[in-house]
């Protein structure tokens, strides 16, 4: 199946082309402030209609004279995206004069021979019109005016891009809607491997890799096929404990992991074999099972550890001690610079995925319940009885249930816990979270 045409946003640093991105996908997935060179990877967005459009990608402010590595790097993810891509669309500021980064850029993609608009962003005034004018220099066509903050000019500007990529569109099918798609979020604290780790599944360097902790800001999402399942693998920014979160652009970027942690079905928690369990870890570990996602502990580098066999013992050991919560949860021992196991990983969410998909039938639940329910009259949990009536699973993904009883201000944490344990263990529940209700009825309205 082919997928929609692309259109990459491209653009010298602080042009505005993630508010832009913003602006066309709806939602604010792109981390947006003043400091310029916050956005680094790609980041890929669908532009949504009724069939939707066509597909963009953000990349970095490029900065072609400069020779630092971090500029190269990000030059580098632009022109991959421009190779993918079937049009360009070419941010400026309308309201400052034309810089020699953005005929830099200009030359840069005249060579591309790509279809491209000129969007003359930060048109926020009459008065800033005029100077659109100036673009023309460029030799790239009659630009575009648009606000991206405010969108002013999107309309005139989707009707352009729509002239554009409808050649690319005819007798396409569609892509696959993205809630097909099993969402896998890679979260950790700085500097573990995250990044490292997406590469080696993709099998591109789809992300920047970094030795500096904190490379990743954005939560970027990546789609992969194997066999007959598909992939949607989000790495996020390094988490940091929220004392030492002082930047503008790392607090968004913890706000953000934590938004791709609710978004997945899936959460990767990535810890390093080297250095050990630190309390950043639990943290991260917390925002996950706090929001009731299943949890495969993932330790990377496991190339560097001597005496594997004891290694795995202990780790395994102090993963259970360390996060008590997480007691259910598979660990995956992989190295993303050698590749050892790493494929595991979808192989373990593939598993997690099932199990928190399944789906008990109303009369097994009740069965089941009827036997829990004697047990609990022969010992009462917290030393006072709780009759339980019935029960209905009410979702899945987690499986959630909600049991009828007698008095719910009488159950006691114990029952609970004897009760999950049950359930998980009747109905191959497995590792996966799952989130009981109780709900007081009267007797006389029992089954």
């Amino acid at each position: 199946m082919r997928s929609l045409p692309l259109l990459a946003i491209v653009g010298s640093p602080n042009v505005g082309k993630s508010t832009l991105f913003n602006r066309l996908v709806g939602r604010k997935t792109a981390i947006v402030t003043d400091e310029p060179g916050v956005t680094r990877d790609r980041l890929y967005g669908l532009v949504k209609g009724d069939p939707p459009a066509f597909r963009i990608v953000d990349t970095g402010g490029i900065l072609p004279g400069e020779g630092t590595p971090l500029a190269r790097d990000i030059l580098r993810q632009a022109e991959t995206a421009l190779s993918e891509a079937a049009a360009v669309l070419f941010v400026v500021d309308a309201r400052a004069s034309l810089t020699r980064t953005d005929r830099e850029v200009a030359m840069l993609l005249r060579k591309r021979g790509l279809p491209l608009l000129v969007v003359a962003n930060k048109v926020d005034a009459d008065s800033v019109e005029p100077l659109v004018g100036e673009l023309h220099e460029l030799g790239l066509g009659d630009p575009v005016p648009i606000s991206a903050a405010h969108g002013h000019g999107i309309g005139d500007l989707l009707e352009r891009v729509a002239a554009m990529v409808s050649a690319a569109e005819d007798g396409e099918e569609h892509a696959t809607p993205e809630e097909t798609l099993v969402r896998i979020a890679i979260v950790g604290r700085p500097n573990v491997g995250k990044s490292s780790l997406l590469n080696r599944l993709v099998g591109e360097e789809r992300m920047l890799v970094s030795d500096v902790p904190g490379t990743t800001r954005d939560s970027v999402d990546t789609r992969i096929d194997r066999g007959d399942r598909s992939y949607l693998l989000v790495d996020t920014a390094g988490i940091r404990r929220r004392g030492r979160v002082q930047a503008v652009v790392e607090t968004l970027s913890v706000a953000r992991a934590r938004v791709s942690i609710e978004r997945a079905d899936v959460v990767a928690l990535v810890l390093d074999a080297v250095e050990g369990i630190v309390a950043q870890d639990a943290h991260v570990a917390g925002y996950a099972h706090d929001a009731l996602k299943p949890v495969a502990v993932v330790i990377n580098k496991w190339d560097l550890v001597e005496d594997r066999e004891e290694a795995a013992k202990v780790w395994t050991e102090e993963v259970r001690r360390r996060f008590p919560f997480l007691k259910e949860a598979p660990i995956v021992l992989v190295s993303a610079r050698t590749g050892q196991r790493v494929s595991r990983i979808l192989d373990t969410a593939d598993d997690l995925y099932r199990h928190a998909g399944i789906r008990v039938p109303t009369p097994q639940l009740n069965r089941w319940l009827e036997r829990e329910a004697r047990a609990e009259r022969g010992a009462p949990a917290g030393g006072k009885s709780v009759r339980l009536f019935y029960a209905a699973q009410t979702g899945t993904h987690p499986p959630s249930f909600v049991f009828f009883c007698n008095d719910a201000r009488r159950i006691h944490f114990s029952l609970r816990r004897r009760l999950e344990n049950s359930l998980r263990e009747r109905f191959d529940l497995g590792p996966a979270p799952v989130r009981l209700a109780f709900r007081s009825r009267r007797e006389a309205g029992g089954r």
